[in-house]
């Protein structure tokens, strides 16, 4: 996976790392990759399909039911992602959805290269990740937890409109594919630090374009979040803070 340059994204990453709401720091970023396969995709892939002999690319895989499913419950997603098979699973009235092997190989490569060096998404399951049937629900999910927040101001709804602006002309939202992935509760991931308290993760996968745009946030509780910072970097975030907040 190749990171593509796109200044409209880059502004929007930076005003997102301005965005702060009360006692949370928010840590997110869009990123536009292109799935043409570089010779180190090639070999993870070929390494990843010898470790499952006869598999090939355009086998499929099992997806976990939609976050849409568990709209304003996600305990009740981890519980069921964490606890439960695919089969226990659809005893509960779930649908069940798939993906080649190749779409799930870009989709763990974009975690790789969005969180490099630091995490290794190569082993990621089908089950990790469930795709998203509604445009809606998902723009609505994020404006919900970034722009609906009380006191928000102009800014954010034009910082609103900016992003999804952006997201579109880069991908094509309605020739998309969006994917969402959940995190391992078992740790050994970005979402299983102390004083995480919500996290987002949207694939925005264009087919046609070779293309997938990745927008990934999490809120962190400030205390927690400051308290590994050095000195400089706390005041330029308290800066940053109040004059937010004005």
């Amino acid at each position: 996976m190749k990171l593509l340059e796109n200044s409209k994204l880059e502004a929007i990453n930076n005003a997102l790392d301005v965005h702060q709401s009360g006692d949370c720091r928010l840590l997110g970023k869009i990123e536009s990759y292109s799935c043409k396969s570089t010779a180190s995709d090639k070999k993870l892939l070929n390494s990843l399909l010898s470790m499952e002999p006869g598999s090939t690319q355009d086998d499929l895989q099992a997806l976990s039911p939609p976050e849409s499913w568990f709209a304003g419950s996600p305990s009740r997603r981890h519980r069921y992602h964490s606890g439960s098979s695919l089969e226990e699973m659809t005893q509960h009235s779930f649908c069940s959805d798939t993906t080649s092997r190749k779409t799930l190989f870009f989709l763990t490569s974009t975690l790789n290269a969005a969180f490099a060096p630091d995490y290794d998404f190569s082993l990621a399951r089908g089950d990790d990740f469930s795709r998203e049937p509604s445009l809606t629900w998902v723009t609505n999910t994020v404006d919900s937890v970034l722009f609906q927040s009380p006191g928000q101001g102009q800014v954010h709804v034009d910082l609103q409109q900016q992003l999804w602006g952006a997201i579109d002309e880069e991908i094509n939202l309605r020739e998309s594919e969006i994917f969402s992935y959940t995190p391992d509760l078992s740790g050994g991931d970005p979402f299983s630090e102390d004083g995480l308290l919500w996290s987002f993760n949207f694939f925005f996968y264009n087919k046609k374009l070779k293309r997938v745009v990745f927008f990934t946030a999490r809120a962190m509780a400030r205390n927690v979040a400051d308290s590994g910072m050095g000195t400089d970097e706390e005041e330029e975030e308290d800066m940053l803070f109040y004059e937010d907040d004005e």
